[in-house]
């Protein structure tokens, strides 16, 4: 796959009148970016891996990725002005791998360089780095790599730990305080992180997407917390007694094992343990969202972990 194609792109204003591409608009950050996007009076196609999802948006056109047939992917996108893109894989799984989805990702980029696409947005996370340990940050690192070589028009967004309606991790975290008598964190819980809302994440993507430069921009909630004050104000917003114990990491890789064979689902992996103990999730950058944790959780607390979110169910299953 050749990496060093430039969009052919004629800079223009952003039409009020044209549309615009995202991937996994039936999903979850692409769902908030659809949804940003119509309510600014967009129209909105989509890539998807579920074009015939039970309750997709009907105003939003869907075709499958067909990453095997370029031509078509070239001209589903040509016409847009902004190619939003949020392809990516938490894991590996049969033929789903990092360097698939490292692959994949540059056939995008290539496709909407050669439809013509004036702005590509693509969303990654906090601390890519190439020569991290973790093969979550290092492929996405790779990705930014790609979209700089392909295109001269693009905006990376880098989010820290994503939450609001229809996240799995605090959704599953919640799920475990409620059904269990102590949770187990890794090592000593006082990592930092800056937990940010999903629709503060479209809203930045969409804003970022107006203009013409290169940029990268991390999308940070306004508040830090140790990883420990996370779940304990998860705890406390459920009424819920678990306990929070730490434990080796080793112990708690065990765990998370163990409980994803139960409900037949990765629960966590490596990486992500890994990550959030190396404070990826965490960035000094200057605040980009607005909606407070503390805020959402009070209104969204009782509904939280009455059932499991499954990753396998929700992405990889047909």
């Amino acid at each position: 796959m050749p990496l060093g194609i430039a969009c052919d792109v004629s800079f223009r204003p952003m039409k009020d009148d044209g549309f615009d591409v995202v991937t996994g608009a039936f999903s979850y950050t692409g769902g908030a970016i659809a949804r940003e996007l119509l309510r600014r009076g967009r129209r909105v196609r989509t890539l998807t891996s579920h074009p015939a999802r039970p309750g997709a948006n009907a105003a939003i056109d869907a075709s499958p990725y067909g990453f095997d047939d370029p031509d078509a992917l070239v001209r589903w996108l040509e016409g847009a002005d902004t190619f939003y893109n949020t392809y990516w894989v938490r894991f590996t799984r049969g033929d789903t791998s990092f360097e698939r989805a490292i692959e994949r990702s540059g056939i995008l980029f290539r496709s909407a360089a050669l439809a013509g696409v004036r702005r590509v947005v693509h969303v990654s996370v906090t601390n890519p780095d190439p020569d991290s340990p973790f093969p979550y940050f290092r492929g996405k690192a790779t990705v930014e790599e790609l979209l700089s070589t392909m295109c001269e028009s693009w905006a990376v967004v880098r989010p820290t730990v994503i939450f609001g309606p229809g996240d799995i991790l605090m959704n599953n975290i919640a799920w475990l305080l409620r059904r269990f008598p102590f949770i187990a964190v890794p090592g000593d819980g006082k990592y930092r992180v800056r937990p940010v809302h999903v629709d503060d994440v479209a809203e930045l993507c969409v804003d970022l997407a107006t203009g013409d430069e290169p940029s990268t921009v991390d999308a940070v909630g306004p508040d830090t917390f140790a990883f420990d004050g996370l779940v304990d104000q998860i705890r406390r917003a459920l009424g819920s007694r678990c306990r929070i114990v730490h434990v080796d990491p080793r112990i708690a890789r065990l765990a998370a094992s163990a409980i994803g064979l139960v409900v037949r689902d990765v629960l966590v992996t490596d990486h992500e343990l890994g990550g959030l103990m190396t404070e990826k999730a965490y960035s000094e950058a200057p605040t980009t969202g607005r909606i407070r944790f503390a805020e959402w959780l009070r209104d969204a607390g009782p509904g939280l972990g009455h059932h499991y979110a499954s990753e396998i169910e929700r992405h990889y299953e047909r």
